[in-house]
């Protein structure tokens, strides 16, 4: 799922820099899955559905494009895209409240987002379930297999859930998502962030028993004491079975900064998985080969392709902070 950019969003300025780079991630998604692209101006969408479509069949790629058109305010759809759950009885499509990272900006249309998608059939005969709880997807990272890991400083943040502590969330969590082990993060932290610590730009799952996670080198930088901190805790974590994570310490790109000198959260754990493949968010800086090198040990058995997303983080997001994703059968294509 993308949300595409329209003048209408904090893009307006940058449309020439930024759609260029939705594009290289919706070609890179349709070489492997169907892909649903929501946009406010339907003359865009439209012809945006068409070209892609035609470019599919033409390269007999197994991908198709699905079009709504529906109002956005931005397009974080990992934030405010549904998040789907296996259960017993199949797939349910869990639509959490949106509040743009506890009110930091317009959200209203963000929130309805997902009500057009399934008003215009993307979720086929799954239906829509409201949850009465504020949840951002890049907030959660899942091993598949009972375990989620978060941050505290997001997910106990009072701007979004202030009638929730620490265990009325892992309530939430186990109720909602069938969590049975939380594992929290209670430090982190990259310059220009706005979601309050994301975990899917801090560390991530390659494996049930693998932990990928951003790493400082350099003592002088801002981000040393923190990220040190939670490379500590990531070491005391365990797993269901008492043992300890395998853990890759993923490349420290060199800083970006946007034009008023405030440094933006490049990050190289801001990974896609998906069919086959795992899209990696590269910077035009020298870690950029560090970075691929590593990802490939880390997923041999799928093929790394790089995108350049220098121009996404000058909105202070990254690649997996765009997408979201749907298991198979879960869309009506």
């Amino acid at each position: 799922m993308l949300t595409w950019p329209h003048p209408g969003t904090d893009w307006v300025r940058m449309m020439d820099d930024v759609e260029p780079v939705f594009l290289e991630i919706a070609k890179n998604i349709l070489r492997f899955e169907h892909l649903v692209i929501s946009c406010e101006f339907v003359s865009r969408l439209q012809k945006l559905g068409e070209q892609l479509n035609q470019w599919a069949e033409a390269d007999r790629l197994p991908g198709r494009v699905i079009t709504v058109p529906a109002p956005a305010d931005d397009t974080w759809a990992r934030d405010h895209g549904p998040i789907t759950v296996k259960t017993d009885d199949g797939y349910a499509v869990l639509d959490f409240r949106f509040n743009a990272w506890g009110n930091k900006f317009s959200w209203e249309k963000d929130n309805a987002l997902n009500s057009h998608l399934a008003g215009a059939g993307v979720f086929g005969k799954h239906r829509l379930q409201q949850v009465d709880m504020v949840l951002e997807g890049g907030s959660i990272e899942s091993d598949g297999e009972g375990t989620l890991m978060t941050t505290s400083e997001c997910l106990l943040t009072p701007s979004r859930n202030p009638d929730l502590d620490r265990t009325g969330i892992e309530q939430q969590l186990r109720e909602q998502l069938g969590a049975e082990r939380v594992l929290w993060l209670n430090h982190g932290y990259l310059a220009g962030d706005d979601t309050d610590s994301h975990i899917d730009t801090l560390a991530r799952f390659c494996a049930p028993d693998h932990i990928c996670y951003i790493a400082c080198p350099d003592p002088t930088d801002e981000h040393y004491d923190a990220l040190q901190a939670m490379q500590e805790e990531l070491r005391e974590f365990r797993q269901a079975n008492g043992e300890p994570y395998q853990l890759t310490a993923l490349p420290w790109p060199d800083p970006i900064y946007d034009a008023d000198g405030q440094r933006l959260p490049a990050t190289y754990a801001n990974f896609l998985i998906i069919n086959g493949a795992v899209l990696l968010p590269v910077y035009g800086v020298p870690q950029d080969n560090e970075a691929i090198r590593v990802l490939a040990g880390l997923f041999p058995e799928r093929e790394i392709i790089p995108v350049n997303c220098r121009a996404l983080v000058h909105q202070h997001g990254s690649l997996h902070c765009l997408t979201m994703q749907f298991p198979e059968g879960v869309l009506e294509v």
